[in-house]
């Protein structure tokens, strides 16, 4: 079934049908209307269509700059302690007047202790959330947070009322796709042009989701105008479309993209172990297999991205200036030494995506890690086991983000040590006294080598001429009510 989607890619284009028409978008993965942020990680598709139907407090624009969303202005007192947001005019799609004191307790729940909220625990910081006024709104943090915005400004923080969005735009199924049009303004005084303004069929996004090979098919036939939704596993299947290369568009995205240790017994009950384990991948090597010169390796626990708010460099682990040869030398003698006290090494099970691009990755690292001798198999992403990719981009530049991701989560190993300079550093307001408890909990966490950091991550999209709209930019976000309005 997939050799015969990847071989429709081949067949010429016919064109991109009328200009004036719906802007046209092939989501990678199914829809799922009923997509909750309070189910977990939203899948790109689900979280593009909840962006476009109920946007958080704020939102990002087409270059991954924050924007407004429905707050329509906010400030933040000098102390850094408090946001106070002013909603703009705003109706749930069922009709009824959006208030401050429903979005508060919205918000409270994403947030709540037991919620599975995929962004809670970056949320430490805060106290209250309280509805000011009917039309205002503060959150009050216990220690400034100046990078809060880029965390509400996330699909996944969307406002949605009992799966009620309330826009900007506003949602109805039309066979297997999803019709996007803009949300009137309620504002309006003629409500009834307002609401023909919003049904121009130039102003309304087509979503459909479907397999990575159909997307790309879709495109490459002339039924899309643009693909969203690509990573490193379904890179495969843009190398077989014949798609031209200027229609790429590749996100500079910091983040997470290696594998976690998520059980330390045996082999990998020892720092030293992980470490060899660490020092055997031949990094370029393996992202050279995916030929595309945008992804580069990873060799820090946390992203090396340079602005005000992400702290100190990246700290390199000890053997970073030694060439792959050197690293394998000495991650061998180590296997080696484990071997030579009578001492087995079971096969690693390591977890990544069953997909083309998930093979490749398991090929080159299991290639590297029987170099120096150590066993392993592939798993499914739901199995038990060993080791298991994550694939995350970096929701904001909090130089703690990739620290508290790797410490004592489900996923991960737990040090203790680092987990408690974490929490110091997460609770601390001078800035100084934090970046050098970073550092601590950093070093820390270094040694203790939790997660084997394998490059950045790789987020793609294929964009036809007229999505002047679909840009690559950092936060890797491409809400679908900018390409609608760069084609205007």
């Amino acid at each position: 079934m997939v050799a015969a989607a990847i071989l429709a890619l081949t067949i010429s284009s016919c064109g991109l049908f009328g200009e004036r028409g719906p802007v046209r978008i092939a989501a990678m993965g199914p829809i799922n209307t009923a997509a909750s942020p309070l189910n977990g990680e939203l899948s790109a598709t689900n979280a593009a269509l909840l962006d476009a139907t109920a946007q958080g407090l704020v939102s990002y624009d087409g270059e991954g700059q924050i924007d407004t969303g429905l707050a329509d202005r906010w400030t933040v007192t000098t102390d850094g302690r408090s946001y106070i947001f002013r909603l703009r005019e705003a109706k749930w799609a069922n009709g009824r007047k959006v208030t401050a004191k429903d979005v508060a307790a919205i918000l409270r729940t994403y947030l709540a202790p037991n919620s599975r909220h995929v962004l809670k625990s970056d949320f430490p910081e805060i106290e209250t959330i309280r509805a000011m006024t009917d039309t205002v709104i503060e959150i009050r943090l216990a220690v400034p947070q100046p990078a809060i915005l880029e965390l509400l400004a996330q699909p996944s923080m969307a406002i949605v009322n009992r799966g009620i969005g309330w826009g900007p735009m506003r949602a109805r199924r039309v066979g297997r796709a999803i019709l996007l049009s803009p949300a009137p303004d309620p504002l309006a005084e003629d409500q009834q042009a307002a609401e023909a303004a919003a049904n121009d069929p130039a102003a309304s996004i087509e979503l459909v989701g479907t397999s990575p090979a159909g997307a790309l098919a879709r495109f490459k036939n002339g039924y899309a105008h643009g693909v969203v939704g690509g990573r490193f596993s379904t890179l495969p299947y843009f190398a077989a479309s014949n798609i031209g290369r200027s229609r790429l568009v590749v996100d500079p995205a910091p983040g997470l993209f290696g594998l976690s240790f998520v059980r330390a017994e045996g082999f990998l009950a020892i720092d030293t172990n992980r470490d060899a384990l660490a020092r055997a991948i031949r990094r370029d090597r393996l992202i050279e297999a995916f030929g595309l010169a945008e992804w580069q390796p990873q060799l820090t626990l946390r992203p090396s991205v340079h602005t005000r708010d992400s702290g100190p460099a990246a700290l390199l682990p000890a053997w970073a200036d030694y060439d792959d040869a050197s690293r394998q030398t000495q991650a061998k003698r180590i296997v080696d030494a484990w071997r030579a006290a009578g001492r087995d090494i079971e096969p690693l099970r390591i977890a990544v995506p069953d997909s083309p691009g998930g093979r490749i990755l398991f090929a080159y690292v299991a290639a590297d890690f029987a170099a120096i001798g150590v066993p392993s198999r592939r798993v499914t992403m739901a199995s038990t086991a060993d080791l298991r990719l994550i694939d995350e981009v970096a929701p904001n530049d909090d130089a703690l983000w990739a620290l508290r991701r790797l410490s004592c989560r489900r996923d991960t190993l737990c040090n203790r040590d680092a987990q408690d300079l974490i929490d110091q550093t997460t609770r601390n307001i001078d800035i100084g006294q934090r970046a050098e408890q970073l550092g601590e909990a950093e070093a820390v966490l270094t040694r203790y080598t939790p997660f084997i950091p394998l490059a950045t991550p790789l987020r793609w999209s294929v964009a036809a001429q007229r999505l002047t709209g679909l840009r690559a930019n950092s936060r890797a976000q491409h809400p679908l009510n900018h390409m609608i309005a760069a084609t205007n």
